[in-house]
This record gives C-alpha cells, sequence and structure tokens, in this order.
C-alpha cells in the first residue's frame, strides 16, 4: 500500500485533519494513511479541544506522500519554528508533499515553494504574497499540482486535490467510486473566483446552469458563445458576465476544459482512436486535442492512455510522460 502520513500542526483545523483518510482511506484499500505530530504528543486544534495522534514525527520517514493540514494562520511566520523544521527534514527526497489551504504557509516557510506555483486560501492570498514574495502564488486555482509538491485551497478544495491524486494514481473509476461514497463531485468546474465575494444578482436574474448542462450533452458540437447565449435568452455581453460570476472563468475556457474532462475520459474508458475522442469531444482536428491535452496537464493523449492502461501496479508509480 501507498503510505500517506499527515502531519498535524499546533492550531490544525480538525475538519480538513480528517479530509486525507475520507478520501485515500476508501479507495479500496490502496493506501494507509497515518497521522503524526512533530513530538508525538497531542494537538491543540483550533476548535477547544486536543487531538490525540498515534504516531510521533519518526513516520515521515516512511512517507510516500505527506499531507499538511491548514492551522491557525496567527502562527504563520516566514521562518519554522526548530521542531517543525526537524520533522519536515525527516520527509524522503522522493516523497509527493501535498498542502491544503494554509498548510502551504508551511511549505513556504520551509523554502519548498520557492519560485514554484503554489496555491492558497484566497482570502489570505495577500498575506502570503507578503511573507513569501518569491512564490508564484495563483488564488484564483482549487489545487496546483507542481509534480512533487501539491498545493490546495479551502477546505473542500483539499478533497479536490485528494480526489485528484487518486485519480492520478489509480485512475478516473477508482476516484470515482471515492467520490461516491464521500458524497462529492469527482472533479468541480472553476476556481477560487467563483468564491470571492461579489454582488449578488438580482433574485430574478437568470442563471447559466441550465445552459452548461444543456452545453455537456453537445460537447461534440462546435458551439459559440452566440449558441450559449441564445440558449440562456441572453445577450453575449451578459451572459458571459453572469457566466463568469457563476463559474469563475469565460465561457470558452469552460469549454475547453470540458472537453478536455471527457476526453481523458474517453482515453482511459474507450478503444477510441486520438482522432475520433477528437471528435466525439468536439475538438477539429487530433491536433487540437494534443496541444489543449498537453496544456492542461502535460501529457500527449497517448501518453495519457498509456499511463491508465497500466497494470494496477504500475499505475500507482508510473510518472506521466511529460516529454510525450
Amino acid at each position: 500500500m501507498h503510505r500517506v502520513v499527515v502531519l498535524a500542526l499546533d492550531g490544525v483545523y480538525p475538519f480538513e485533519l480528517g479530509i486525507p483518510h475520507r478520501v485515500f482511506g476508501t479507495a479500496r484499500g490502496l493506501y494507509e494513511v497515518v497521522t503524526c505530530s512533530v513530538d508525538g504528543r497531542p494537538v491543540r486544534s483550533d476548535s477547544d479541544f486536543e487531538i490525540a495522534v498515534e504516531h510521533g514525527p519518526e513516520v515521515l520517514r516512511t512517507a510516500e506522500t505527506v499531507v499538511i493540514p491548514p492551522y491557525d494562520v496567527g502562527r504563520a511566520s516566514p521562518e519554522l519554528g526548530e521542531p517543525v523544521a526537524e520533522a519536515l527534514a525527516l520527509i524522503p527526497r522522493d516523497a509527493r508533499v501535498v498542502s491544503i489551504c494554509t498548510g502551504a504557509f508551511v511549505l513556504a516557510a520551509a523554502g519548498r515553494l520557492d519560485g514554484r506555483p503554489a496555491a492558497t486560501h484566497w482570502a489570505l492570498a495577500a498575506r502570503f504574497r507578503r511573507l513569501f514574495p518569491y512564490v508564484d502564488l495563483d488564488a484564483d486555482v482549487l489545487f496546483i499540482d507542481d509534480g512533487d509538491v501539491l498545493t490546495s485551497a479551502g477546505a473542500a478544495a483539499g478533497m479536490d486535490v485528494c480526489l485528484h491524486l487518486v485519480r492520478k494514481d489509480h485512475g478516473a473509476e477508482v476516484a470515482n467510486e471515492v467520490a461516491r461514497c464521500c458524497v462529492v463531485p469527482p472533479w468541480r468546474d472553476g476556481g477560487q473566483a467563483q468564491f470571492i465575494p461579489h454582488p449578488v444578482p438580482e433574485a430574478t436574474a437568470a442563471g447559466t446552469a441550465a445552459t452548461r448542462q444543456w452545453a455537456l450533452e453537445r460537447l461534440h458540437l462546435p458551439l459559440t458563445l452566440a449558441d450559449l447565449a441564445g440558449h440562456a435568452g441572453m445577450s453575449l455581453r451578459t451572459f458571459a458576465r453572469r457566466f463568469r460570476d457563476e463559474v469563475g472563468m469565460s465561457p470558452g475556457r469552460w469549454l475547453i476544459q470540458q472537453r478536455v474532462v471527457r476526453a481523458r475520459q474517453l482515453l482511459e474508458g474507450s478503444d477510441l482512436s486520438v482522432d475520433q475522442v477528437a471528435g466525439k469531444v468536439g475538438f477539429a482536428t487530433a491536433a487540437s486535442l494534443r496541444r489543449h491535452l498537453h496544456a492542461a496537464i502535460g501529457v500527449s493523449p497517448l501518453a495519457y492512455r498509456r499511463t491508465f492502461r497500466a497494470t494496477e501496479g504500475e499505475a500507482g508509480t508510473r510518472e506521466l510522460d511529460r516529454a510525450g
């Protein structure tokens, strides 16, 4: 089993602390999840109780993936305390490291994010940038996968990034099973922009949800902004504005994202050729599919298919062919 070690710090948020076990622990017994603190003693949560953990920092030496849940941001500092620094130093160099929400502050203070893209909760973006100007923070996304380091936004984004890893390790079927058990979507559209406070639309105003569903059923067609706005019964300008308010991205970008998601499903679960997959999801050519898939996840269609057609034992360890 792939060992996931969760490092609980003082001030930890109890809900997010449980996310790794809830997600990875539901994945067909493919992961072992253990929790530790920097000294093996109970940790104070951000609520009115302490949390006892089974392990001390020595288990970090055995980790293949380490998850750092969020903690009270009032404790955040540009430098790590000695116990935390010593604990992080035990993590194997080839282990993946994942942060949820304010856990990114810990990775940044450890220098793990210098010059790299990272995510954290949108409400903390300004403070994060002040403390860690050498990190390429993107406060609009739900999570960022930068290979050996993954960072995510607030609580629900912790579910997103863990489900993403299950999918990356073992494919869509297993990730979808886990999502159903957790009663959460296997993939969420958009980024954090949809959760940042905006003026509330008038109660009588139409939304774009029905049109999004309509478009998902017609991804194979060359849909235009005019098609979408016409279905919604709005002007082009009104539709584009309302769509961005609700989804956090433009209609065109959303369509490409949905086509890539559907293409990934077909590459994983069908024997269709790359040309056929491109046609099924609305990309004009196989070259267009290759370009958009590579932009989204850094691999070619054939490399992606090879990864997810690997044997179960290989699927958890094979790296995506980023040169494909």
